[in-house]
């Protein structure tokens, strides 16, 4: 089994941590392809940073999409996840809509620990579309930049804790969903210390990415997802026409 793992931003380390946490979860017979687009932003944080993702991240699907046999979206916001859905052969997860899903099967109510306050939004609005808003009892910011989380000796473990501690005290969440592909590495230390389950999306999307292509279960073209209608992409998204 070969999983596409797309880390949408630019930055080569998350796209190496975001590689490590896949393969350290799936079966020993999976190949984890992890890939990251030439153009876009080095760090999604809100909506501006996504629009500009996607190009290159959709890019990355098409050369992927002839050996692989399910494609995993490895940024938290499920950047391009429908239009991905609509482009890819094979099936396509966000490590967003993994998590909360995963989530939901252990948990009554779960909290969110994201980067930045710009992103409580967009994760709102999916829990909303993904029919989850209910189980989810907040979507806390721990104000960590997306790129400290590459960088040793600052204080991103901590304040991610410390929103850890406020959702179990203040929100009574019985399970955290880590906001960012960026925290993959942390899931396993944050759990100890916290005594709850801790899920990172990357994990979760590899693990449902596997069960999906094991049950030969693949994107329905019935709507939504239909592949695009031919037509003429003009200047530099020419590349990219159906």
């Amino acid at each position: 089994m070969r999983l596409h793992v797309v880390n949408p931003n630019t930055t080569a380390s998350m796209t190496v941590k975001i590689a490590d946490a896949a393969r350290a979860v799936a079966l020993p017979d999976t190949v984890i392809d992890a890939r990251q687009p030439t153009m876009g932003p080095v760090s999604i944080e809100g909506f501006y940073d996504e629009a500009f993702a996607v190009p290159g991240m959709l890019g990355c699907i098409r050369e992927a999409d002839r050996d692989a046999d399910a494609h995993i979206i490895a940024c938290f916001d499920d950047t391009g996840l429908d239009a991905a859905r609509a482009a890819a052969r094979a099936p396509v997860i966000g490590i967003g809509e993994a998590g909360f899903h995963m989530a939901s099967l252990i948990a009554a109510r779960f909290a969110v620990v994201t980067t930045l306050g710009v992103s409580i939004v967009p994760i709102e609005h999916n829990l909303r579309k993904y029919g989850l808003a209910d189980r989810c009892v907040r979507v806390r910011a721990a104000e960590v930049p997306v790129l400290a989380l590459e960088e040793r000796n600052t204080d991103a473990l901590a304040r991610i804790s410390t929103e850890i501690t406020a959702a179990i005290r203040d929100d009574r969440a019985e399970a955290i969903v880590l906001g960012c592909a960026g925290m993959a590495d942390l899931a396993i230390e944050l759990a100890a210390t916290h005594s709850l389950p801790v899920i990172d999306g990357v994990a979760a999307a590899v693990t449902l990415a596997e069960s999906l292509v094991r049950l030969g279960l693949k994107t329905s073209r019935l709507g939504p997802y239909a592949a695009p209608r031919s037509k003429t992409y003009s200047g530099p998204f020419s590349p990219f026409q159906p």
